[in-house]
């Protein structure tokens, strides 16, 4: 499964996602959206109740909340329940919020984007560009990054042609030429 994780914001609340390219659905963290929905000042500890009530009830949406990696505030990978987007419905239907209406609008949002993206991917691109410029680089910063990332694709994909396996090999291969350019590994 390949994995995108990337920060959404709603309302300026971070709530943590991951784009699984295998299954082309975003995965959302259910601390991230039951803190924004509750307001709650442990949005952990009101998880575990709400998990522990559905679960009571026989609700199904938890047994399809998946355990994924996600970067915690400290900057450390933590396993954390996550849900697709139709597990994120189901959840914040059972929670009782007036933000929730606009919290569905939001997501709603969010993968309508991602599905323009999938049939033009241009728009992936100028939202690269957006992501940078509000990031503060530089417009020539941005040009360079997007034309390595070109000169990267066309690598690789020479590299595929001539049967280079992807994962260690191309990680070899990527070190050799950091070597060779920089005089330092990519560690």
């Amino acid at each position: 499964m390949t994995k995108q994780e990337s920060i959404k914001l709603f309302e300026e609340k971070k709530v943590r996602t991951v784009w699984d390219d295998e299954q082309e659905k975003w995965y959302f963290s259910v601390v991230d959206v039951v803190g924004v929905l509750t307001e709650s000042v442990n949005p952990q500890i009101y998880w575990r109740v709400l998990k522990n009530r559905l679960l009571k009830e026989g609700n199904e949406t938890v047994t399809n909340c998946n355990a994924l990696k996600m970067t915690a505030a400290d900057g450390k990978k933590r396993l954390t329940d996550v849900a697709d987007t139709e597990g994120i419905f189901r959840i914040i239907q059972s929670i009782p919020s007036p933000k929730a209406e606009p919290f569905k609008r939001w997501m709603a949002q969010v993968a309508a984007q991602r599905l323009d993206q999938l049939q033009d991917p241009e728009l992936s691109i100028d939202q690269a560009i957006m992501d940078y410029k509000r990031l503060g680089y530089s417009d020539a910063w941005i040009n360079q990054r997007i034309k390595s990332i070109e000169v990267r694709k066309e690598l690789t994909d020479e590299w595929e042609r001539t049967g280079v396996n992807k994962g260690v090999e191309y990680a070899s291969l990527t070190d050799i030429i950091t070597k060779e350019w920089s005089g330092l590994t990519t560690k």
